[in-house]
């Protein structure tokens, strides 16, 4: 009794020492940070702060790289970083750059000391990696900022001076403004083309840090960090066989909340969840002769053996932020995923320069998404949507809207499930790109073309709801559920050409068993052989998406009678489980599922029931706002 009343006395004590620290850019780190004296620098809060404390940062433009030192205990005895309410606060990992010197009309340079960058010049530092493709040209980690946008490196003076469009580009007039850089043991040059701008006069910035929020060392649970805008940070390609350090990142930790920030300009990714440097780094660059997929089935191993489990590792949360002008990936991780939220983001707008190229590109590039939950989600623009690769079990992708990615909106690569896409918007060209099996698809709308591949590599899969991995196995393809959806067409039906499919045809392929019923084909679409549907038709339902920036509107034609009879709902009990992994259909803690929401949380009733991600539609002209 005496020892229970002494560990209450000391948890009770130890909330009453909760202290909240101020950071203010008229502060002073001689300060002791409170309200009255706040700190200079985020740094010198992070000095302060253990488990349970509040470090408060206010309005202004704060250049640094913020390494935790501690993180908190767990979820109660957190440790939170966050933007005063109603305040503006920059984090840059890019300082001012003046003394430019005009060279011929609008190029200008400007000569650094090697000392300004201290141990880092990221204008000496090569992108490079796993997967990296360079397109036959140098990259550096460094980037020039002109009024907060980046201008485009080039691999010649000659091309500063001569700018031409880089026709890869999805802001061809931004192409033009580029720069060039050289260095030596003593001095770093960089020429720019600012146009009529002038940059002793402008807001000139480069990147000089490699990330913005990024704990050196791994083991830094149980942070909340909200309300940032981070941007200007010269990251590094980030394979899943490497230390993935973006803008943001969280390291090899467990249980972080990334809320309400703005996330921008990162040379390649913008939030890294997870992997760590001890498991791997670059392993199939350094040795070329043995395949990537069995270096990265070795690190799979490395990564078990480093603790790799929900005990250790993952369950963030991630939601509500903006994340844009990425060159890699809006949100990457290897591994570190497991077990978690990515929930009401905005993700667009990357990969827009596309000067370089790799296998790790899009708005959302995980591996190992085990257990995850990607939903409500807002992704376009990004070349490539959603990536899930090796390892998605248990993983659910609900309710996003998806549209002008213009390779696919999400793609499936070597899993073996069991997963659930259900009830999402998907709208580009390519809507599925399959090299999957084990999939459940229920309740989307798909205004895109389906492809269907069979992936040469064995990868792993897993016991249920945890990394522990039971098996190796080769893709065959099919073992899918495909209920309650609407497929869309380009009108041309059976004269489609190409790869580019519409509907479940592409089953027709499949090595594995496909389930299919309780569809809907508009437009040409069309259902394979030997499959229970609802059958073929010519229905245009006439879909437009209205994209007014903040808003999102979907217009389209209901007609109850084309829909059909109100289709059963899907649950764990009419899923089953994936044929390799033997793994039910589930909730990630276990529990029997239904999918009865529809796209907005709407409750779904066998009486209210309909194919696609709506219910309780009026016939005739329908307008949704879908975000």
């Amino acid at each position: 009794m005496k020892k229970t009343l002494f560990l209450i006395l000391v948890f009770l004590s130890s909330l009453a020492r909760a202290t909240e620290y101020h950071v203010s850019v008229k502060g002073s780190d001689a300060n002791d940070g409170s309200a009255a004296k706040p700190f200079k620098t985020i740094m010198e809060a992070v000095r302060h702060a253990v488990p349970g404390d509040v470090i408060t940062v206010h309005a202004g433009t704060y250049r640094e790289w913020v390494n935790p030192l501690r993180g908190g205990e767990s979820d109660d005895r957190r440790i939170t970083y966050q933007a005063a309410d109603g305040e503006k606060v920059v984090i840059k990992g890019s300082e001012i750059m003046k003394g430019w010197e005009r060279v011929k009309g609008g190029v200008w340079k400007v000569v650094i000391d090697n000392g300004f960058f201290g141990d880092y010049n990221p204008f000496k530092d090569s992108i490079h990696g796993d997967w990296f493709n360079p397109l036959g040209w140098l990259h550096h980690t460094g980037e020039v900022y002109l009024k907060g946008k980046s201008l485009y490196e080039q691999p010649t003076l000659e091309k500063v001076m001569n700018p031409e469009v880089t026709k890869r580009s999805k802001d061809p007039d931004g192409s033009l403004f580029t720069w060039y850089c050289e260095s030596d043991d003593n001095t770093t040059t960089i020429w720019a083309n600012f146009h009529k701008h002038n940059p002793n006069r402008e807001l000139v910035e480069i990147a000089v840090r490699p990330t913005c929020f990024y704990p050196e060392k791994p083991g830094i649970d149980y942070l909340t960090i909200r309300g940032f805008h981070f941007t200007q940070a010269a990251t590094q390609w980030a394979p899943p066989t490497a230390e993935q350090i973006g803008i943001v990142s969280t390291h090899w930790n467990k249980g972080w909340i990334i809320e309400n920030n703005v996330i921008s300009e990162s040379k390649c990714t913008g939030l890294t969840l997870g992997k760590d440097h001890a498991t791997g780094q670059n392993v199939w660059s350094a040795e070329k002769d043995i395949s990537g997929a069995i270096h990265y089935i070795e690190v799979t191993f490395r990564a078990l053996r480093h603790n790799w489990n929900k005990e250790h590792i993952g369950s963030h949360i991630v939601r509500n932020n903006e994340i844009y002008h990425c060159e890699q990936a809006g949100i990457c991780g290897s591994m570190g995923a497991a077990f978690s939220l990515i929930e009401n983001n905005h993700i667009h707008d990357n990969w827009v320069k596309r000067q370089f190229d790799g296998a790790e590109i899009g708005g959302v590039k995980f591996h190992a998404a085990i257990d995850a939950v990607i939903r409500k989600n807002r992704i376009h623009n990004c070349g490539r949507g959603l990536w899930l690769d090796w390892m998605a079990q248990g993983t659910r992708v609900s309710a996003n809207l998806f549209y002008d990615n213009d390779s696919e909106d999400v793609f499936l690569e070597v899993n073996h499930g069991p997963f659930l896409i259900d009830n999402n918007i998907m709208l580009s060209p390519e809507a599925i790109k399959n090299w999957s099996q084990g999939g459940a698809f229920v309740h989307n709308l798909i205004a895109g073309a389906i492809t269907l591949n069979q992936a040469g590599r064995y990868t792993p899969y897993h016991f249920p709801h945890t990394t522990e991995i039971k098996g190796l196995a080769f893709i065959y393809t099919g073992d899918d559920k495909v209920f309650n959806n609407i497929f869309i067409g380009n009108g041309q039906g059976a004269l489609a050409k190409g790869k580019f499919k519409y509907g479940t045809e592409v089953y027709d392929k499949a090595r594995f068993p496909v389930f299919i019923k309780g569809n809907v084909y508009c437009l040409g679409a069309l259902s394979g052989k030997n499959q229970q549907n609802d059958g073929n038709a010519e229905f245009n339902p006439g879909l437009k998406l209205e994209d007014k920036g903040k808003e999102v509107y979907l217009h389209f034609t209901f007609d109850p009678d084309f829909y059909g009879k109100n289709p059963p709902l899907i649950s764990s009990e009419i899923l089953g489980e994936s044929k390799m992994s033997k793994a039910p259909y589930d909730n990630a803690d276990g529990t029997p599922l239904t999918i009865d929401n529809d796209y907005f949380g709407y409750f779904r009733t066998v009486e209210n029931n309909l194919p696609g991600p709506f219910i309780d539609l009026k016939k005739g002209e329908v307008t949704l706002k879908v975000w």
